[in-house]
């Protein structure tokens, strides 16, 4: 995707990030053991992100249809206070965000893969798809990632976003000697 300074812009005015859960912070595969217990692979590298992100003074926060107990360890374990799972309707859970955190939906990112995420996408003012996204998906969003959900996408569209609001090099300046 070519990045215009249209999409720039849009990216300068975010101050929440909600993200989808199962092909966006995973790489959306179900993985269930013998005793019916879920599994959900997570990538190292968009926990660095979301640490990095809440760092710069940008919240983030998840909504997911489905509900598990390690999306609620990992929430727990990244700091992400705002984490709504069970959402069938994920614009109740995002009305509650935008009135909880007074903050109005062009000031808001969502990424998301799938078709149940349309309708936030539809209303925020950047809307992120991952590369493996339902075509429906990457037709509706602002910005598409180079790679796929679970591998990195989400640290990759954070990046972009820091470097957008030229929060970046403050964010990595710690690690870098």
């Amino acid at each position: 995707m070519k990045i215009d300074d249209k999409i720039t812009k849009l990216a300068t005015k975010i101050k929440l990030i909600i993200f989808d859960v199962d092909g966006v912070l995973t790489d959306g595969g179900l993985y269930f053991a013998a005793d019916g217990s879920e599994l959900k692979r997570f990538n190292s590298l968009d926990g660095q992100g979301i640490k990095m992100l809440q760092a710069s003074g940008i919240a983030a926060a998840v909504i997911s249809a489905r509900n598990s107990k390690s999306v609620d360890y990992r929430m727990k374990n990244l700091g992400i206070e705002h984490f709504y799972q069970g959402q069938n309707d994920k614009l109740i859970a995002f009305a509650e965000l935008l009135k909880k955190l007074n903050i109005s939906a062009d000031e808001v990112a969502y990424m998301g893969d799938d078709v149940i995420d349309l309708p936030v996408m539809q209303k925020v003012g950047f809307a992120v798809a991952v590369a493996n996204s339902h075509d429906l998906v990457k037709q509706n969003s602002d910005f598409i990632t180079n790679k796929n959900g679970g591998h990195g996408a989400v640290r990759e569209a954070i990046d972009f976003i820091l470097k957008a609001q030229n929060k970046f090099d403050a964010a990595v300046k710690i690690y870098l000697s």
